[in-house]
């Protein structure tokens, strides 16, 4: 049996998103590897191995999974939304490259997934509808000193920004100062999206302004976006869609309504 290794990414919560090609190898696979409630989204069945560990594995399991292609398993590497975006697909190719030199002539695959920032876009309109940057705000792995000059350049810059990991039990001052830098770079208006559990039954979305915002409204399973000074809000005019919609313009320094005769 000649094995391979996938990693793959499961999408934000719902089966829906899973795409079929992700799909299609996990059907196939005899051993999923990942994070224990990653992994435990991926149905058991004859034939296949759930090999679930800790958070902050990644690397032990990478070499796990290249060990077990290596010795002719099928093995899907699983991760929550994209594998490529802070997910397993960097821990990976990092084992790969520092491991075992015949695991260079392995078969392994990334295959995308829908990821959180996209579908909690999505969830509201178009936030992300022009230039935008995406920050891990976990200290686990760079200096938050890193960060807070990631968030003031990207203020600068005026991007709109998607924030993974905003606030955990264990550092919960990091987000507060997120939103103090944040609302010191970009002041108290600008709109600021939080959507948690996206795409699954517990999805709670919040629309508001950084100076509205509270440190609270994000854990580890919220998605955080803040516009640039570019984005807008529109009111539903449907009272059992409280949230508006938001979105930003594909224009800088477009008009308050497209114009009619611009091409898509």
């Amino acid at each position: 049996m000649s094995g391979w290794l996938k990693i793959v990414g499961l999408g934000p919560g719902s089966d829906q998103l899973v795409t079929p090609e992700v799909s299609a190898v996990l059907a196939e696979a005899t051993d999923v590897v990942g994070y224990v409630p990653y992994v435990e989204r991926v149905a058991p069945r004859a034939g296949l191995v759930r090999h679930g560990s800790d958070n902050r594995e990644e690397i032990q399991r990478a070499e796990q999974a290249l060990a077990m292609a290596a010795n002719g398993r099928r093995v899907a590497v699983v991760s929550s939304g994209d594998p490529g975006v802070f997910a397993m697909a960097s821990a990976v190719f990092e084992a790969l490259e520092a491991g075992d030199a015949r695991w260079r002539s392995l078969d392994v695959q990334v295959l995308p997934g829908i990821s959180a920032m996209l579908a909690a876009s999505a969830s509201v309109g178009a936030p992300l509808g022009h230039d935008f940057c995406c920050i891990n705000l976990s200290d686990n792995l760079k200096p938050w000193a890193l960060i807070e000059k990631r968030l003031r350049l990207a203020a600068e810059a005026d991007f709109a920004m998607a924030f993974y990991n905003p606030r955990s039990r264990a550092r919960p001052e990091g987000f507060a100062r997120t939103l103090e830098v944040l609302r010191e770079a970009c002041g108290p208006d600008r709109l600021i999206i939080f959507a948690r559990a996206v795409s699954t039954l517990d999805e709670l979305i919040r629309v508001t302004t950084l100076g509205e915002a509270t440190p609270e409204m994000a854990d580890m399973r919220t998605l955080v976006i803040v516009g640039s000074s570019q984005t807008r809000r529109i009111e539903r005019q449907n009272s059992e869609q409280s949230e508006p919609w938001v979105y930003t313009p594909r224009s800088v320094g477009a008009k308050s309504q497209a114009s009619t005769s611009s091409a898509v």
